[in-house]
């Protein structure tokens, strides 16, 4: 192992002398003494010692203590002080506060072997703890996610850019702030503002993760959807010292998941509820007519009568859009509760709830047989149709959702066959 570098900085020259006889019996390596701040800046430049020895009352137009200043914070070299007395201690203390930074002269070899490996030992460790910090820094700025670590009081203590970047929020304006001031969360299942959930966390001594439909407010107001949890944070003995928050911006997630679901329950065409959706909200008004013995509802199958020869003649792309305006129109025929669904080509389905007896039902049929007469524009055309519509309801007490849409069907089949642009009851 090579001999470590000490470069001595002493205008007294006998006494430099000897410290470098007694540094080179110690093992050291002191090639020459400088006496001068201005050189010994040069003389560290140019060798880069390991360690610098040097009077705190250097003479010249650089004192002692801004020499040590450039070369601890300028070429990161650990420095450890000669003074005369500790008169000078008193002087220098905040230089001269921690143990082993000084000697007092006259120098002793033992406490200047114990002062210099000390001095070795420490800038060692912080320079292994710097690394470690700016790794560890790196690799939390390097993740895709967000980051936020907070101190056990829950005050912020550092952000990554993503975290930055969502929020709005620099980490020097968010640094000492309480975590809910820059991280605003909102559970928008039940409207409520989400309190600080590292102080939580760090109470439970475990993970949260963050509610399913969780919303940020950002700086400036904006709304992200996010997703993940909060951790907390344990030292080596287990003390719990502060947490993390670990989020991402889910809201593309949110909306491929809106997007499935609707392609799942509702028409591509129309937008209407289709056959699925249709049937599970049947089922429902099933299983709620079996509460209340006066609860009543109706099933109605709709047939456009003569779509197919719009189709022939006018193609399918005039065929589609006069659907959608049927649906719509279909739509304003109904009350608010109520589900008009596409079953399949031209093929509807309504659902009225809670109706006072069949009168509901049939004054229902009217109503849309006089909306579908009006004729709809389209491309220049005016076109109209009628619809042969089936009804039940639920006087039968039928269970299955299945059983009254073919009794709605069977119904549908006979006003086609009583000629059409009619309805008739099961």
């Amino acid at each position: 192992m090579l001999a470590r570098k000490i470069l001595v900085v002493e205008d007294e020259k006998i006494l430099a002398l000897n410290i470098r006889k007694s540094l080179q019996k110690l093992g050291y390596s002191v090639s020459e003494t400088t006496k001068s701040g201005k050189e010994a800046i040069k003389k560290v430049a140019e060798t880069l010692p390991h360690l610098v020895l040097i009077d705190i009352c250097l003479a010249g137009e650089i004192d002692g203590i801004h020499v040590a200043d450039i070369i601890q914070n300028h070429f990161h070299v650990p420095v450890v002080y000669l003074t005369e007395c500790l008169e000078y201690k008193t002087l220098h203390k905040n230089q001269l506060s921690e143990p082993f930074s000084y000697i007092v002269k006259p120098v002793i070899e033992r406490d200047l072997h114990y002062a210099i490996e000390m001095a070795l030992y420490k800038h060692q460790s912080k320079k292994i703890l710097y690394e470690e910090k700016q790794r560890l820094a790196t690799i939390i700025n390097s993740m895709g996610c967000a980051v936020i670590v907070t101190y056990a009081n829950g005050s912020i203590q550092m952000m990554n850019p993503i975290a930055e970047r969502i929020t709005g929020w620099k980490q020097s304006e968010a640094f000492g702030k309480n975590l809910v001031e820059v991280v605003n969360l909102v559970d928008k299942d039940v409207g409520e503002t989400i309190e600080n959930l590292a102080t939580d966390v760090m109470e439970a001594g475990e993970i949260f993760n963050l509610p399913e439909n969780c919303t940020l407010i950002t700086k400036d107001g904006k709304e992200i959807a996010i997703g993940d949890n909060v951790s907390p944070i344990r030292d080596r003995d287990g003390n719990i010292t502060g947490a993390v928050l670990i989020f991402q911006d889910i809201t593309k997630r949110k909306q491929t998941e809106a997007q499935l679901i609707r392609n799942a329950f509702y028409d591509g065409l129309t937008a209407l509820p289709n056959r699925v959706l249709f049937l599970d909200r049947l089922r429902q008004t099933i299983e709620r007519s079996k509460r209340r013995s006066d609860y009543y509802f109706a099933v109605l199958f709709l047939d456009l009568d003569g779509f197919k020869e719009i189709n022939d003649r006018f193609g399918h792309g005039i065929g589609d859009d006069f659907l959608i305006a049927i649906a719509r129109r279909l739509e304003l025929c109904l009350r608010g509760g109520d589900t008009v669904a596409r079953f399949g080509g031209d093929e509807f389905t309504v659902l009225l709830e809670d109706i006072k007896d069949i009168t509901d039902a049939t004054n229902v049929a009217k109503r849309i047989q006089d909306s579908l007469r009006l004729p709809v524009n389209l491309n220049g055309y005016q076109l109209s149709a009628t619809a042969s519509i089936g009804i039940t309801w639920n006087f039968t007490n039928h269970d299955e959702p299945a059983t009254l849409l073919r009794d709605a069907d069977i119904a549908m089949y006979r006003a086609k066959r009583q000629g059409k642009a009619t309805y008739a009851i099961f």
